[in-house]
């Protein structure tokens, strides 16, 4: 097998910092009787987002739910009372995601875990300029990519 680029390295780093990341930070949401990652995740989306509410094809894009998975995602939820779906009045096929208050009460509650496990397994490994530049890297590559870089705020969630 040839020898991988340095961009291939990197990129493998990525994938596997990333699976422990989320694995470390699902086990300590749970633990603390949270909700889980992936529905921290689609929440923070909305709550970043204007008003508060996304297309449906916009929050799949957004997160890493495909375009079928965000509706059963989306209606399991909405069925928790964590978000609800609203019409579009211009349009009746687009449907748009809006978080209630039950999900922003979630996301306040979820916080204090969520940090932690941010603050501690990722954050302690890099100082402050590390942490500024690894985010303006990923916020070009992004960008680069076509998405919109969210939770760029430095205040916890909502």
């Amino acid at each position: 097998m040839p020898r991988p680029r340095r961009s291939q390295v990197a990129w493998r780093l990525f994938l596997q910092a990333h699976a422990l990341l989320t694995k470390r930070v699902d086990a300590a949401l749970l633990e603390a009787g949270c909700i889980s990652f992936d529905t921290y995740d689609l929440l923070i989306t909305l709550a970043e987002a204007p008003g508060q509410r996304l297309r449906m094809s916009e929050l799949a894009d957004a997160t890493f739910f495909s375009n079928s998975g965000i509706s059963r995602r989306v209606a399991k939820l909405e069925k928790d009372g964590y978000l609800r779906r609203e019409g579009c009045a211009k349009d009746g096929r687009v449907f748009y995601a809006v978080l209630s208050q039950k999900g922003a009460a979630a996301l306040r509650a979820a916080w204090p875990a969520y940090e932690r496990v941010i603050e501690e397994d990722f954050g302690k490994g890099m100082n402050a300029g590390e942490t500024r530049e690894m985010g303006r890297m990923l916020a070009a590559l992004v960008s680069r990519l076509g998405g919109k870089a969210g939770g760029v705020t430095e205040e916890p969630p909502v």
